[in-house]
């Protein structure tokens, strides 16, 4: 039998217009006790190069950015069962409980983050009306990069900023 693994809960606040949905944190993540915390993980750079800004290296500095920068943060699952950091591998899992976010926050664009991300959130929330889009994981196991597209989904909400 294997051992449930747990994930992080939402960052986000009362100003947050996108969130960011993962699949589910990395062990190197879960190590660090934050979101993306594979150093070889696109994420960061791709968010912080959209805003012009260096990437933080503190928990603290990264939760800052994503307030400032109104992104709410979380991951679709919140517990399962996986081996290592495989998406594949995600079994008996709980799904994130959206409306803590989407209650409290403008979210006006979900982005998923990879497809796990996508097929789980389709699955689980076929009506939700906010928009959403799916884009290419930021995870060192995509190959492909996908700065462009994300750059250009951050463009449809914060385009003015």
């Amino acid at each position: 039998m294997s051992e449930v693994k747990y994930g992080f809960g939402p960052v986000f606040d009362n100003n947050s217009r996108v969130l960011i949905l993962g699949s589910f944190p990395s062990v190197k993540s879960r190590q660090v006790e934050f979101y993306y915390g594979n150093a070889q993980n696109r994420f960061w750079k791709t968010l912080c190069a959209y805003f012009g800004e260096r990437v933080p290296q503190s928990t603290a500095g990264k939760v800052d950015l994503l307030h400032r920068r109104r992104i709410a943060l979380w991951d679709i699952v919140t517990e399962c069962e996986i081996s290592g950091s495989s998406d594949a591998s995600i079994k008996n899992y709980r799904v994130a409980r959206l409306s803590d976010v989407l209650d409290n926050a403008p979210i006006e664009l979900i982005i998923l983050n990879g497809s796990k991300a996508s097929e789980i959130f389709i699955k689980h929330y076929p009506d939700l009306k906010v928009p959403h889009v799916m884009l290419p994981s930021t995870s060192p196991a995509n190959p492909r990069d996908g700065t462009a597209v994300w750059h250009s989904a951050l463009s449809c909400i914060f385009e003015d900023d």
